[in-house]
């Protein structure tokens, strides 16, 4: 049932009926009428039930938000007591309260959707309650294997956020295009790291040419449906044509970052609209006065609030920022996210009941996402471990791209940087963060460095064969070319391909050869991870030789397969925590 159908009284919203619970020190809310909790009077409303009035015509008494009042008619179906909150005048800590450091806690990082998409819900104690209070408003889709059946609390994990341009909805006739399936309009993935210090939004743009790929879909009828991949295709088509699913837009995302979605939140055009009105406006910031006839978006100069169909307007407007494409809205979006994100996280929003009601049923409503975090109790996880994360240390950025050569001189859309790219696909893959934060101290030094830690051979002594194990034709004879000409490793050769594929390079080794695998792993850049200890091979010369197995993150003779310990430097990058203005 609609939330708002549920215990409404005299035009009380329900979003009105929490109460503060004084022995927990936590929200609560309370849908039903409550037995007296003092014997001093206090005012009744009049109330609606459900099922109508009762057997005399008289109707039981409404909960509100006073601290006590009188008891219900005796005809009054009795129901579970509950306490009541303190009165506004009384100070913070008294009767029985907690401090308020726990209510700090209940952050709420409200990253919200549409053309922008970025919805994710991060609630605390308060939060968890409206979540199982509101779970059916979550839509779920079953993607298979392109997400993980759950989530964990203990690992870094990326969520795809996509927002569609179907035009669902009240009053959204008007936006996107007409007949629309609903394409991948906007997009970002959000990578949260490990430790819980950092976390990394990279947008994807719409226009961005891929290779979409090979994509199984479930079908009503539980069977499974490959949609054929395309070549040469607007990002956006990875979602909607030919019937692709979100798992379909997570598999491009792999194919092009490198980097594996663990799950997916999809909304559309209205969770702009009702998340910015739940929090009574975001506010945005300009430095030129805009008036733009398509979005019909008409703000001065300088600082604004915006909520509601004005909200949309911000985030859709094209025309009006930089050279009018869309790789600029994408950065105006990232601003107005940051911005929405400070609204949550303020103590205007958190220390109010109705707005943290009102704020996690728009979300609901507005969310699909895969089976893995369907439930509330997994979103309410999810939300836990996004809090953590401190708003100096989410990073906005975009996908280093290129005009693509291929549409001439009117350029429409984007390919991805070859050159500047993959540092940035790597750093988020490697959990590295973008912005400098305070790793936690580990007790014993890693495993790499213990590895790689002693003395090594001369190169002339290293002996090894080379298989290729799912790296690139002819990477085993091009590894073992360079290891003869450019690092004088001469007792190399070539084994060919490997019995079976791998996905990381290894470099096998028996204990009497430790010093020679950490001379290669030195010259080859190869992390400690990558050291195997086991049992050497005899040669044809009967000597031992060690074995390099070419796995599929090979990158290419002379190229280091040591994860990044820095990030690159990417043009336009910001941050939560600072107030940008739209130009």
């Amino acid at each position: 049932m609609d939330a708002q159908g549920r215990g409404r009284a005299d035009n009380v919203d329900p979003a009105d009926q929490w109460v503060l619970n004084p022995d927990t020190g936590e929200y609560e809310l309370q849908l039903t009428p409550s037995a007296p909790q003092s014997a001093v009077p206090g005012p009744r409303r009049a109330a609606s039930r459900r099922a109508g009035g009762t057997a005399s015509g008289q109707r039981p008494a409404a909960p509100g938000r006073q601290q006590t009042r009188e008891a219900a008619p005796s005809e009054t179906v009795p129901v579970p007591r509950r306490r009541r909150a303190a009165p506004p005048e009384e100070p913070p800590g008294r009767r029985g309260r907690r401090p308020e450091k726990k209510s700090k806690t209940k952050k709420v990082l409200m990253w919200t959707g549409g053309t922008m998409a970025l919805a994710l819900v991060g609630v605390g104690t308060a939060g968890y309650l409206v979540l199982k209070q509101l779970e059916g408003n979550v839509t779920t889709t079953d993607v298979g294997g392109a997400a993980k059946n759950g989530f964990s609390k203990d690992e870094a994990f990326n969520i795809l956020i996509i927002g569609t341009d179907k035009r669902t909805g009240k009053g959204n006739e008007g936006y996107g295009d007409k007949g629309s399936v609903g394409h991948a309009d906007t997009n970002v993935l959000l990578h949260v790291s490990k430790d819980r210090t950092n976390a990394t939004a990279l947008s994807i743009p719409r226009d961005l040419i891929v290779d979409v790929p090979d994509c199984p879909t479930k079908q009503p009828d539980g069977s499974t449906k490959v949609v054929p991949g395309t070549a040469d295709a607007r990002f956006n088509t990875s979602l909607g044509q030919d019937g692709r699913d979100a798992g379909c837009t997570m598999r491009t995302v792999k194919e092009i970052t490198g980097v594996q979605p663990d799950h997916f939140m999809m909304a559309d055009f209205n969770a702009v609209k009702t998340l910015t009105t739940a929090v009574g406006g975001v506010d945005v910031c300009l430095k030129h006065a805009v008036k733009d006839k398509d979005s019909h978006l008409d703000l001065p100069a300088g600082e604004s609030t915006v909520e509601g169909e004005e909200a949309l307007a911000f985030v859709r407007t094209r025309h009006a920022w930089g050279n009018a494409g869309d790789l600029d809205r994408i950065k105006v979006q990232q601003q107005f996210l940051s911005s929405l994100m400070r609204k949550m996280a303020s103590g205007d929003t958190l220390t109010d009941p109705t707005k943290l009601y009102k704020l996690a049923n728009a979300a609901t409503r507005a969310l699909t996402v895969d089976k893995g975090i369907g439930k509330g109790t997994t979103l309410m996880e999810v939300a836990q471990e996004l809090q953590k994360v401190p708003p100096k240390n989410i990073t906005f950025l975009t996908v280093p791209v290129r005009d693509n050569p291929a549409d001439g001189v009117v350029h429409k859309t984007v390919i991805v940087d070859p050159v500047t790219a993959p540092p940035v696909f790597d750093a988020i893959a490697n959990d590295v963060s973008f912005t400098a934060v305070k790793k936690k101290k580990k007790a014993e030094k890693s495993a790499e460095a213990a590895r790689l830690k002693g003395t090594q051979s001369e190169a002339s002594e290293v002996r090894v064969r080379v298989f290729n194990g799912g790296a690139a034709g002819g990477a085993a004879q091009e590894t073992v070319s360079w290891l003869q000409t450019s690092v004088g490793v001469l007792k190399s050769e070539n084994a060919a391909n490997a019995p079976e594929s791998i996905a990381k390079t290894t470099l096998e080794y028996a204990p009497d050869q430790a010093p020679q695998a950490r001379k290669l792993a030195a010259l080859m850049g190869l992390s400690g991870a990558a050291l195997k200890p086991g049992e050497s091979f005899t040669n044809s010369q009967g000597m031992p030789t060690m074995t390099l197995t070419l796995g599929k993150d090979f990158k290419g003779a002379g190229v280091p397969l040591t994860p990044p310990t820095k990030a690159p430097e990417v043009d336009g990058k910001s941050t939560a925590d600072k107030v940008e203005c739209a130009s």
